[in-house]
């Protein structure tokens, strides 16, 4: 990927805009969080003089990343706007109607809509904030890295990569964090943040591990309603903390955690140690990485469906 001639298109058009929206997709994990506060840090550090606002739903479990902004209509319409960690439209977080065909986009998760005046796709990398990093340490780049960008990036960087787990870490990752680490990053601040639950969150947990269940396949499924969070006194978004859970079981291969929203509907988040998993989020409007994606659906037949469908996926992955 040619990073420095898409970093002197994107950095012209920064340089034109008094006034920048930086989006990314909802129901944020910390590489969305991280890349878009990161970004910001970054603007702020390079261009003073240039005023950067964040918009989306934030979640209270990653405000030590950063926290959001609320604009009027007339500031956003006044605004370039930069997309984020986002593969398909429908995702972008955003109180104001976006026009798709006049945003930034740099993703690293495979295109589910083409978008963007410029877009900018990197499949390879492990993270957006992986990406933005790239960018600023380019040999040609301008851009100014600050700690508060520098802290930002690799809170992004460790949650996408699962803490350097998950096979999308690279040499550039690490080369990457070796330079963030330049800029007094506070690793076991960030790493303490990451790993640590309040005692509800723990104690759900270990209704997971008691109730989730095991296919021959190795497929592992859990259906979280609205009763369930009540009864642990668990916020939605804190379901995050859960969600890697029976990665640590053995035998298990992909695993879905179905967590019931108020309006009915029911949060899909699917995870796997090597089971294709993001076609099964595509074919129910979702999308992500083959090994960690997301969608929303309507019904638990829908959620049934998924379960059936991740089996096939789990009996391919092991016939192969």
């Amino acid at each position: 990927m040619n990073y420095t001639e898409f970093f002197k298109k994107i950095d012209a058009e920064i340089k034109k805009a008094d006034s920048i929206v930086i989006l990314r997709h909802e129901s944020p994990d910390p590489d969305a969080i991280g890349s878009q506060v990161g970004l910001r840090e970054i603007i702020r550090a390079t261009y003073p003089e240039k005023t950067v606002y964040l918009l989306g739903e934030m979640p209270s479990s990653l405000n030590y990343i950063g926290e959001m902004d609320e604009i009027t209509q007339e500031q956003f319409d006044a605004s370039l706007v930069i997309v984020l960690d986002c593969a398909n439209t429908p995702r972008i977080d955003c109180p104001f109607e976006v026009d798709p065909s006049k945003v930034i986009k740099i993703d690293h998760h495979p295109d589910r809509d083409v978008y963007g005046a410029i877009s900018f796709v990197d499949t390879d990398s492990s993270s957006t904030s992986e990406m933005l990093c790239r960018f600023t340490f380019d040999a040609e780049s301008t851009w100014v890295m600050s700690k508060e960008a520098a802290n930002a990036l690799y809170a992004g960087i460790v949650g996408d990569t699962g803490r350097f787990l998950y096979p999308s870490t690279t040499t550039i990752t690490f080369s990457m964090v070796s330079k963030l680490l330049e800029f007094d990053v506070d690793i076991s601040g960030i790493a303490y943040q990451m790993i640590t639950n309040p005692v509800s969150v723990s104690r759900l947990a270990g209704y997971i591990y008691q109730n989730m269940e095991i296919s021959d396949n190795g497929v592992a499924a859990t259906v979280l309603t609205q009763e369930h969070l009540k009864t642990y006194g668990i916020e939605e978004d804190q379901t995050h903390g859960v969600i890697s859970l029976p990665s640590t079981v053995e035998g298990i291969h992909c695993w879905g955690l179905f967590v019931e929203q108020p309006d009915g509907t029911y949060r899909v988040n699917l995870r796997s140690k090597g089971p294709i998993v993001n076609t099964i989020a595509q074919n129910h409007g979702g999308g992500g990485h083959p090994l960690a994606s997301g969608a929303v659906v309507s019904t638990l037949d829908e959620v049934q469906q998924i379960v059936s469908e991740l089996n096939d996926s789990a009996k391919e992955f092991l016939n192969k």
